[in-house]
């Protein structure tokens, strides 16, 4: 099982969310919780950092780029880090393990076409988010809904 660290990153680089959860797709096993991420501790204390040292790469490849998806731009530390960019310069970051990707669809096509898709809908959730009157872009987004349906998305896509 793979486990992922999913951040959005605000406009002056901030962190507005993040989440952390394993796949569920593939083999139950006794010792693997699905949902709970698998990351060691040591790890878990620098995805923060992984994600925002991407950054600069997520902004280089912005232009380079007509998508917003942006896919694989970065590898550290056996992460693998995805990227998607919004109109507003807002930033979504998947940072997952390379070596616990035993799915039930252990082709790369189909892991990018769902990554792709788990994006886009995490956009239209941000989007509906940005609908909200006493929203601010830059803002932490706390809503407790937010949060469900982006862990129905994961358990859907990832």
């Amino acid at each position: 099982m793979s486990s992922y660290y999913f951040a959005i990153i605000g406009t002056r680089d901030n962190p507005v969310y993040e989440l952390e959860f394993s796949s569920f797709k593939g083999a139950p096993s006794s010792q693997v919780v699905p949902g709970v991420s698998q990351f060691s501790a040591s790890v878990k204390e620098i995805l923060p950092f992984i994600s925002h040292s991407s950054l600069d790469l997520i902004e280089d490849s912005q232009w380079t780029s007509n998508q917003f998806y942006l896919g694989k731009i970065d590898s550290f530390y056996g992460l693998l880090v995805n990227a998607f960019i919004t109109q507003g310069n807002i930033k979504f970051v998947l940072c997952f393990d390379a070596n616990g990707n035993t799915g039930p669809f252990p082709s790369s096509k189909n892991d990018d076409n769902s990554m792709k898709q788990f994006f886009s809908e995490a956009y239209d959730l941000y989007t509906k988010c940005l609908l909200n009157p006493f929203y601010s872009v830059n803002d932490a987004i706390t809503s407790p809904d937010f949060d469900m349906r982006l862990k129905s998305l994961a358990r859907k896509y990832l």
